[in-house]
């Protein structure tokens, strides 16, 4: 991926920074927000303010093309410096994988009708893929998939129950995954849809996504055949496309907000005096800032290490797995100092870092949980080694 080079993405992250800084955070705190997230009235009038600063869909060029993974990245960690600059940039989960999938996969007439209002902030999306583990759906494993597609003319009939999807609540497009006689598949649809039935939205610890998690069931939902995204059967190729990239970027944005956390953490010990001294003076905190120092900085060059891979061409399947275990154990680490810290003021609401703490360690499992990124790891170690030593 070529990209637009080193100096007009500095001043693309700049620009994402100022309008984060200066305009985002001001608002955290009168945010209108239930537990499932802040309202959309209240994400809209985030992305006009974006429009008119010029940095709305930043990682995305007027011309359609995308940013290099590592310019994305540069561009994102500055989004993420608010748990509402994502919303407010429109470089948020899901809706920043599905503009990829669709600009790497998509026909032009499906562009046309879907990603473009995407693109243009008018349109939230959703994915389709986990299904009810209590049902034994598919949940980390995607080839356990019980939902069902099968074509009737010139249309596909899809059945089936999906969980844990983000923002269905209020979404305008939504891409389904579901299983053919050939194998997966993946459908472009209108949202909302009275075959697409929300049977609950789920109460998570996180908060910042509009339209929080949802129980869904779809029911004789029919789809024109030229919806499908590619052929029948090559749902789970185009997933990957997706996945890997997508699972680097939820890594960019939480470093930005844990960046940020870091960085209210340190505030409060450099002015709070406890025992004679300012916190930070204290061997326990100031070493738990040199440590998120650490964090970070690891957690940067593994992003931009993983983004390097995926711009070489790579699917990155196997890279995008340790950076999402590398990071979001590094964040989690980070967040926790940060609460730790200042504690009390750390659990209340009266800053970010209590909100940030509950979105990292919900980051931990969304996107698969660390022991499943480590147990394909551990196969790829195994299969490495036989190849290398046949018998």
């Amino acid at each position: 991926m070529v990209g637009v080079g080193a100096e007009r993405t500095a001043e693309i992250a700049a620009s994402v920074e100022r309008f984060v800084r200066d305009v985002v955070i001001p608002l955290e705190q009168g945010a209108p927000r239930s537990s499932h997230g802040p309202s959309d009235d209240f994400v809209q009038a985030l992305r006009v303010k974006a429009r008119e600063a010029g940095v709305l869909t930043p990682h995305i060029l007027p011309d359609g093309s995308h940013l290099s993974q590592r310019e994305t990245a540069k561009v994102l960690i500055k989004s993420g410096l608010s748990p509402l600059g994502p919303l407010a940039c429109n470089t948020m989960a899901p809706d920043e994988g599905n503009m990829y999938l669709l600009g790497k996969v998509g026909s032009p007439e499906l562009k046309e009708r879907f990603l473009k209002r995407m693109v243009a902030g008018e349109a939230r999306s959703a994915f389709f893929m986990t299904e009810p583990a209590a049902e034994g759906g598919a949940g980390s494993d995607p080839s356990m998939m019980q939902t069902t597609c099968v074509q009737d003319g010139n249309h596909w009939v899809i059945n089936g129950r999906k969980a844990f999807i983000t923002g269905a609540d209020g979404a305008k497009v939504g891409i389904i995954m579901a299983k053919s006689a050939d194998g997966a598949c993946m459908f472009l649809v209108d949202l909302p849809d009275p075959a697409i039935r929300i049977d609950r939205v789920l109460d998570t610890i996180d908060s910042s996504m509009p339209g929080g998690h949802s129980v869904i069931t779809i029911d004789n939902l029919r789809v024109p055949a030229d919806q499908m995204l590619g052929q029948s059967g090559e749902g789970f190729q185009y997933a990957q496309v997706r996945l890997s990239p997508a699972r680097l970027s939820h890594c960019m944005r939480w470093l930005g907000a844990c960046i940020r956390a870091n960085e209210i953490a340190t505030a409060y010990a450099c002015k709070r005096q406890a025992f004679g001294k300012l916190l930070v003076d204290h061997e326990g905190v100031g070493f738990m800032l040199a440590d998120n120092l650490i964090d970070i900085q690891q957690s940067e060059l593994m992003i931009d290490w993983c983004a390097s891979v995926l711009d070489s061409g790579s699917l990155g399947t196997a890279e995008s797995s340790m950076a999402k275990v590398a990071v979001s154990e590094a964040l989690m680490r980070i967040a926790d100092r940060c609460v730790q810290i200042m504690g009390g003021t750390g659990v209340s609401g009266d800053t970010i870092v209590e909100q940030v703490f509950r979105e990292i360690r919900a980051f931990r499992i969304y996107d698969g949980p660390t022991e499943v990124h480590k147990w394909s790891l551990a196969k790829k170690v195994k299969r490495d080694f036989l190849k290398a030593n046949p018998a």
